[in-house]
């Protein structure tokens, strides 16, 4: 009997591969399926952080009694707490599946630079709506190109290593 989390996998990733042959010529597979499963995570996260900041905080800063969170960070952490196992998911079993590191290694090593580009983001964000006065919804989508750059980086040369990346060998549709 097949785990749930394999016939997940095998419900996304042929969805996702029907879309790469025109990107063939620009993008490795592996590159191919890191993008559109990170790029449905992202935008989760900018619907969530969306959500949050303008009808659950409703744009008002939160009080925790030690600390008056602004409203666009609160937004950002409270919407992390649901891309980040979506985030770690796709990651483990839909781009990175051939890593051989231990599940919970790569859990750690994601943990640790989801923290690193969640601070990332939350410093550019506040630079750009308190400095730059940049509205929080947009400040976040221009946060994101960066952070994103960093993650996939980081995800594929640390968090998920493998000992031969993908390559067009490994590409179903060839």
């Amino acid at each position: 009997m097949r785990k749930p989390i394999h016939n997940v996998r095998d419900a996304i990733l042929p969805v996702i591969d029907f879309f790469y042959p025109p990107f063939r010529k620009f993008v490795n597979l592996q590159t191919f399926r890191y993008a559109a499963a990170g790029g449905g995570n992202m935008l989760l996260g900018f619907v969530l952080y969306s959500v949050f900041y303008q009808y659950v905080l409703a744009q008002k800063d939160p009080d925790l009694g030690f600390y008056a969170l602004k409203s666009h960070s609160a937004a950002l952490f409270i919407s992390f707490l649901f891309t980040f196992p979506i985030g770690f998911f796709l990651a483990k079993y839909v781009v990175f599946s051939d890593s051989k590191i231990r599940g919970w290694v790569q859990l750690f090593r994601y943990l640790m630079i989801c923290l690193f580009n969640l601070a990332l983001n939350y410093i550019l964000l506040k630079i750009l709506v308190e400095i730059f006065h940049i509205h929080p919804i947009v400040a976040q989508i221009l946060t994101s190109s960066v952070v994103i750059t960093v993650s996939y980086l980081a995800q594929r040369h640390f968090s998920f290593k493998s000992e031969g990346l993908m390559d067009e060998t490994t590409d179903p549709t060839n």
